[in-house]
């Protein structure tokens, strides 16, 4: 059976972005179509300044928002990273393996280290060599697919390499990954600046659509979004971004086609309003779990203590065979 990993970020409270490019599919897909095993990835947050409090509330809040979102922890495993040392041992492992040519082309790390260095300051060293624990975080449960928007997919393709590498060198050891993606709204962007994403670290909160944003504030956002010059509702990404994030939006709302839906609408008003209508519909159900899920924290703390002793199980031999391959001696 096809073993799919894939995480969340604490970094901020999750959105609609979340939703329709990773947290829907893996409910509706690949908790019943592969071994899945779905993680709050709590030590990647720890790359930038942070609030330890915080990080500890968005970690609960995102496993809360995993299981709301329709995860079946006896169809998956659902844990928090930081639970399972495995990921923090294969790391360093793969840190011996990787090249600072590697981490530094990594996106993230030259676009953060651009700002800090601009404002006279610089980055923490995790933030260099995280990519090495991401790809520790795949790597470790012989994982085939990861299912991860398009602006994650380069990580993937670390990881892809570090194994080809290890594997080379010391012995086959890990399987190589591949990264998936949904066809629709794989990247859900601002609706204020829609040549962004709708990112869950983003301050500019009036273009973010939160998966707990209460109905009326849904509405607001949406009906307030960014569009373009012109008339006419035409599905068009690089002409028209603002209205062809409405229209993918809605289409993965309600599982239509953007292009088809553009010749659907006369104006950019009724475009948004039904746009606003099938967020606030799509989100009804996971906020109104989350609400009972709540409720009842013991329940949460159960699935986190057996998705982590689960993961932990899995991920052990393979983590254990790669100190074997590596050189080191056991214990």
């Amino acid at each position: 059976m096809t073993r799919v990993f894939s995480g969340v970020k604490p970094t901020g409270h999750l959105t609609l972005g979340n939703y329709l490019g990773a947290l829907r599919r893996w409910a509706e897909v690949d908790q019943h179509q592969a071994d899945a095993l779905f993680c709050v990835v709590d030590l990647h947050a720890l790359t930038v300044d942070h609030d330890p409090a915080r990080v500890r509330r968005l970690s609960r809040q995102a496993a809360t928002l995993l299981l709301a979102a329709g995860l079946d922890p006896k169809r998956c495993t659902v844990f928090v990273q930081s639970h399972v040392d495995e990921h923090a041992r294969l790391s360093y492992l793969l840190e011996c393996v990787a090249t600072d040519g590697e981490m530094r082309r990594m996106i993230q790390y030259k676009e953060k280290a651009a700002r800090e260095q601009g404002r006279g300051g610089s980055v923490r060293l995790s933030l260099l060599t995280y990519p090495a624990l991401m790809a520790a975080d795949i790597l470790a449960y012989g994982t085939d697919e990861v299912p991860v928007g398009d602006d994650q997919t380069q990580h993937v393709e670390l990881a892809r390499d570090l194994a080809v590498r290890f594997n080379h060198r010391y012995g086959h050891t890990f399987t190589v990954p591949k990264a998936t993606a949904p066809k629709v709204a794989a990247r859900v962007m601002n609706l204020q600046d829609p040549a962004s994403k709708m990112g869950k670290s983003d301050d500019s909160g009036p273009g973010i659509v939160y998966l707990l944003d209460e109905p009326e504030v849904v509405r607001r956002k949406v009906m307030r979004a960014v569009t373009d010059s012109g008339r006419d509702v035409v599905y068009d990404r690089e002409e028209r971004p603002g209205v062809a994030n409405l229209l993918e939006i809605l289409a993965a709302c309600e599982g239509g086609d953007p292009e088809v839906l553009g010749g659907a609408y006369e104006s950019y008003g009724a475009l948004k309003k039904d746009t606003a209508e099938a967020v606030v519909e799509l989100l009804r159900p996971v906020q109104e779990r989350h609400r009972e899920l709540c409720a009842d924290p013991g329940y949460v703390d159960g699935v986190l203590r057996a998705g982590a002793e689960k993961a932990r199980g899995m991920a052990r031999p393979t983590v254990d065979a790669a100190y074997r391959a590596i050189g080191l001696l056991p214990a």
